[in-house]
């Protein structure tokens, strides 16, 4: 759908939101939905490796079978796509598995992966995205755009960065000033720069009390990763660009980062995702999921933080937010049936409940896929 102004971050400028769902059907008359991560050709590109290479690997199989379907799949693919698109496919059709035996034992899916920690998640709003205007103008427009989401009643904010150090720095300046000093602010560079840059503009982000600094660097620079959280007194945050255990075991492992952002639509699905979230925890690592899609996304991963065990643990443990986009999304809002109305639960308490309808508790209106559909 058309947005009613062009948004952007550090590598491009969007008009349009576009989201890839997946339907799996069985025999039985129970359908699952699952959602690939990906802008709109990315999108288009994931739904051919969906019906061209996973469906025919899928079809005929127990959903019940999910290790072994997902093993199965990925070995096939793993010659020609060890991470990116291939993983982000088998990701929609996993996810769409788990739903279909949510919906066949009336569970839901937090229940399916070993229970809840947790009913309700606090939640974190993103905005102040990237537009074509002056910094100036852009840096006024933060300032009173943090204020508008601190007000709305979440729990801490996110803000992009990408513009140069010089006025990335500002416009930090300015988001902090419009929250005050007893809001927690985020910082994302979406990987856009080089490791003396991610320094300096680190630094004044420090000195800002910025909670986490994400994606300072690209996702394939381990040693940058590890510079920056040695070098700078803030957490380093990353990993929605990382596909798979393996990926995620070389990144934990290293000690790139404070807090991890695994991003259940792309890095293989729930099955994979619980791997990751082993792994994260088997390294002390704190796990903040990456959230960007619909409103079956939301819903995965209220279910997934939901699962989530505290870590370390104890009577007041740090909890696990819900990163939430503030920006316009019909296909979160009047995608479901039944809406989450996460923006009127955060007015309340600053918090969402996890869904208890089997699965993820997501089903989609008929007709807005259908005025929607692009392919």
């Amino acid at each position: 759908h058309d947005l009613p102004e062009e948004l952007g971050y550090s590598q491009q400028y969007y008009a349009k939101r576009t989201a890839h769902l997946v339907e799996v059907s069985t025999d039985e008359g129970v359908t699952g939905w699952g959602e690939c991560f990906g802008p709109g050709p990315v999108a288009l590109a994931n739904k051919a490796i969906v019906e061209q290479v996973v469906a025919p690997m899928v079809v005929g199989t127990d959903p019940l079978d999910r290790e072994r379907t997902w093993h199965k799949a990925y070995n096939l693919l793993r010659d020609h796509g060890q991470k990116g698109m291939s993983m982000q496919a088998l990701s929609g059709v996993d996810i769409a598995l788990w739903d279909i035996v949510g919906k066949s034992t009336g569970l839901p899916i937090a229940q399916l992966a070993g229970g809840l920690c947790r009913d309700e998640v606090p939640v974190y709003g993103y905005g102040m995205m990237l537009r074509r205007l002056p910094a100036k103008e852009l840096a006024a427009a933060f300032k009173d755009e943090a204020a508008a989401i601190k007000e709305a009643g979440f729990a801490a904010v996110k803000m992009k960065v990408g513009l140069g150090a010089r006025d990335d720095i500002r416009l930090a300046e300015a988001a902090r000033a419009g929250l005050g000093d007893d809001c927690p602010l985020m910082v994302d560079a979406n990987h856009c720069y080089d490791t003396p840059t991610a320094f300096t503009v680190g630094r004044e982000l420090a000195r800002l009390n910025v909670h986490w600094f994400e994606e300072p660097v690209a996702p394939e620079d381990r040693d940058g990763y590890r510079e920056l959280r040695a070098g700078l007194e803030l957490n380093i945050a990353g990993g929605e660009a990382q596909f798979g255990r393996w990926g995620w075991r070389r990144l934990l492992e290293a000690r790139c980062i404070d807090i991890a952002q695994p991003e259940a639509c792309a890095l293989g699905g729930i099955s994979e995702y619980l791997k990751v979230l082993a792994l994260a925890h088997a390294n002390f690592i704190p796990v903040v999921n990456h959230v960007w899609g619909s409103a079956v996304a939301v819903a995965v991963n209220l279910q997934l933080l939901g699962h989530m065990a505290d870590l370390p643990g104890g009577l007041h443990p740090v909890e696990p937010l819900l990163e939430f986009d503030t920006t316009l999304n019909l296909f979160r809002d009047e995608l479901p049936t039944e809406p989450l109305d996460i923006q009127g639960q955060v007015a309340a308490t600053g918090r969402a409940r996890v869904p208890a309808k089997p699965g993820h508790g997501v089903e989609p209106r008929p007709d807005l896929l259908d005025k929607y559909r692009i392919a």
